[in-house]
């Protein structure tokens, strides 16, 4: 490969794991599993936010075909989670078939693998599939990482929604679906 002076490579994306090191399983948010990573995510919002994430979560919230809970597992250990549950109350480019992404998590040991955009892909399909049209979520400033991943993923600003709607730190995203 030849390289301008003065100009380096771009960096290759990280790879997921061979089909059979990476696994995503539909599971109840009240699995160990999902339980397990949803306490870090909580966690990591202590250390970001200083607080936990207040949002009222009930576990049918997740259940089909009104939503559904996911854990990724890295050679047979959970390292990733998260959800999508219907919002018919949020209204993006004129449909109200909207999806919404929760407690989207990878845990620090398996982060920099592609395993969050895997996971992301993997929501998108699964509600679309379900007859979402558009997937929506919030996010917050002190999590740069995620908002860079949402917006390379095609995802744009839209206007807050949901729990903090109103937060200063809390940004809210959409992307239609396929």
């Amino acid at each position: 490969m030849d390289i301008a002076p003065g100009t380096a490579p771009e960096p290759a994306a990280p790879a997921v794991p061979a089909a059979d090191a990476w696994q995503v399983l539909a599971r109840p948010i009240t699995h160990p599993d999902a339980a397990l990573l949803v306490e870090q995510v909580q966690q990591e919002y202590v250390v970001r936010y200083g607080s936990r994430d207040e949002t009222p979560l009930e576990p049918g919230y997740f259940a089909p075909p009104a939503g559904a809970f996911y854990v990724g597992y890295l050679d047979g250990v959970p390292v990733a989670s998260g959800a999508w549950r219907r919002r018919r109350d949020v209204v993006v480019d004129g449909t109200d078939e909207t999806a919404e992404i929760k407690r989207m998590y990878v845990a620090p040991a398996a982060r920099r693998r592609g395993l969050a955009r895997a996971m992301l892909a993997h929501f998108e399909h699964t509600a679309r599939a379900a007859g979402a049209e558009v997937m929506v979520l919030e996010t917050g400033l002190a999590q740069p990482e995620a908002i860079a991943l949402y917006e390379s993923s095609g995802y744009t600003p839209i206007p807050g929604f949901g729990f903090y709607k109103d937060a200063a730190l809390a940004r809210c995203f959409a992307r239609r679906l396929g």
